[in-house]
């Protein structure tokens, strides 16, 4: 990945991953190096099944199935485990949990002393208040999404994995919900992986596109996110993200 602006000041470390990884006798990537800029939003688009959250779950230190040969470095050499909040495309959530403790769910695990005010102002702010005692089989698709969404929110780390948080939301909560996690994790280090030219258009500092060839990065606007759907550096972004795409 070459062509990269001036990073943001920021107090954060960045990440590198770079190396190969193999599923059974398929190999997936070979010789990829990505960089997560500090303090900033990189958004990840590329198509299914390319291998970009097999990148998120290799920076979480997860199962991926496979075999990675490579590293993953911080700029301060401080090692990244428990410094990540990480939002998987499935919501996880607990379904002997209500929404509220779902929220709280990372806490109780680590022994911790939940934060319910946290935890109540955060249901609100996803618009689930009304909902906070139901368990998740009484939500919708998009309602889950919005509880995982907080419950990631609530971790409150250096770094955010989000794996297309938004996806199953109807447009209007989508753009509602993009403005509530760009605010929140203002300053946090973000790797967004999203299937949605527009979603990269308007939040990302950095968007980088995946292919069997590697990482190729896209120009971002030049306004600074979170940009308005509809300003035109950002309908620009979106179109000429979907040429990029659908190209050989």
């Amino acid at each position: 990945m070459t062509g990269q602006a001036a990073e943001p000041s920021s107090d954060l470390p960045g990440v590198t991953l770079q190396g190969d990884f193999n599923h059974k006798s398929h190999c997936l990537f070979t010789k990829l190096k990505l960089r997560v800029t500090p303090g900033a939003w990189t958004c990840l688009l590329g198509l299914s099944g390319v291998g970009k959250s097999t990148l998120l779950r290799l920076l979480a230190g997860l199962n991926t199935g496979g075999t990675f040969t490579g590293s993953i470095q911080t700029d301060d050499s401080v090692p990244i485990d428990g410094r990540i909040a990480y939002m998987a495309q499935s919501d996880l959530l607990a379904p002997w949990l209500n929404i509220h403790d779902n929220v709280l769910l990372g806490a109780r695990l680590r022994g911790d002393t939940p934060d319910h005010d946290r935890a109540n102002d955060l249901i609100s702010r996803v618009g689930l208040s009304p909902h906070a005692l139901k368990r998740p089989a009484a939500l919708s698709g998009g309602m889950r999404q919005r509880v995982a969404l907080a419950r990631a929110l609530m971790e409150d780390r250096p770094f955010v994995l989000l794996d297309e948080p938004f996806a199953a939301l109807d447009a209007r909560t989508r753009s509602e919900m993009q403005e509530l996690a760009f605010e929140m994790l203002e300053d946090r280090t973000v790797l967004l992986v999203t299937h949605d030219p527009a979603e990269a258009a308007r939040l990302g500092h950095y968007i980088l596109i995946m292919k069997e060839t590697g990482l190729i990065l896209h120009p971002a606007p030049s306004s600074t996110p979170i940009r308005a759907f509809d300003a035109p550096e950002t309908t620009e972004a979106q179109i000429s993200l979907m040429q990029q795409l659908r190209a050989d």
